[in-house]
């Protein structure tokens, strides 16, 4: 037990919440919050390499434009997001993280009501799959079947289904876990988008389908036609494994991972995942115009 006689499972890292630094149990959330009530909150996970968050800028957008468009309160400018994250990892002495920055409708009493913003950090090496690192990663095909619903395309904090999913995956010690709609299509992963090759093309899910347009997923699309692959949009069914050349996972903290089991299924190449894992990676180290210098 720790102080106050809360459990020491509460993580002893700063959290920046609202223009504040707050550290461990003192990291709190009103419970009036309808974040905290209802699940009524938006979120984006960042990778951060050297204190540089990849990206910034299309996760930013994908932010602004979900809250805008479900009609939460102004959230906090980037000016602001920009400063506390840069103290956040200055704090914490973070270079490599996973940071993610949540923003909820706050709290009820009448207009305008004022978002409640706060953004955490922990270190990367400790968010990567087992996959990630080895070059390939194992996954399963969720028992429950999926569907998106019209909120799928946001990145809301209203997580049960894909946690459900998620812990299928851990008991199995696989990576992730595939979802799958009741019709038997393909979907995408509990925290991924999904490509698999079929005849030499790269076929992801489309977007129609009400699932998450991955900051990841669109950097591979457009790095697939720099490098003259061929891809395209188009309904997957599950049944696609069984005849897939190569299937990788996308995300923004795992980037390009090759898939090289799905349950006890071994997936035969991982070439063009690996390819494209490479063109990310040296795109990631590129300088950017900004970072979290005070030039962003």
């Amino acid at each position: 037990m720790s102080r106050a006689g809360v459990p020491s499972v509460v993580p002893e890292r700063s959290v920046w919440i609202d223009g504040q630094l707050r550290r461990g149990i003192a990291a709190t959330l009103s419970v009036f919050d309808r974040g905290a009530r209802d699940g009524e909150g938006l979120f984006e996970t960042i990778r951060v390499e050297s204190r540089r968050p990849l990206d910034w800028e299309r996760h930013l957008e994908r932010l602004v434009l979900s809250a805008a468009e479900l009609g939460f309160p102004v959230p906090a400018s980037p000016a602001q997001l920009e400063e506390g994250l840069d103290q956040l990892l200055a704090g914490d002495g973070l270079s490599d993280a996973a940071a993610r920055i949540t923003v909820t409708r706050g709290i009820p009493r009448g207009r305008p009501v004022r978002a409640c913003t706060w953004i955490e950090a922990e270190p990367l090496e400790g968010r990567l799959w087992r996959g990630t690192r080895s070059g390939g990663a194992s996954a399963v095909i969720s028992r429950m079947p999926f569907q998106p619903g019209p909120l799928g395309r946001h990145k809301t904090t209203s997580r049960i289904a894909y946690h459900l999913a998620r812990d299928e995956a851990r008991i199995a010690r696989a990576d992730e876990a595939l979802l799958i709609s009741p019709e038997g299509e393909v979907l995408e992963g509990s925290v991924s988008n999904v490509f698999l090759v079929l005849g030499g093309v790269l076929v992801t899910p489309p977007l129609s389908r009400g699932i998450l347009p991955g900051i990841a997923r669109a950097v591979v699309l457009e790095l697939a036609g720099r490098l003259g692959l061929e891809a395209r949009e188009a309904g997957i069914a599950a049944s696609d494994f069984d005849r897939a050349e190569e299937v990788f996972l996308t995300n923004s903290i795992q980037q390009v991972v090759p898939v090289v089991k799905i349950g006890s299924r071994a997936i035969p190449g991982i070439d063009l995942g690996s390819r494209l894992k490479r063109a990310f990676r040296e795109r990631s180290l590129e300088p950017e115009d900004r970072s979290l210098t005070g030039t962003r």
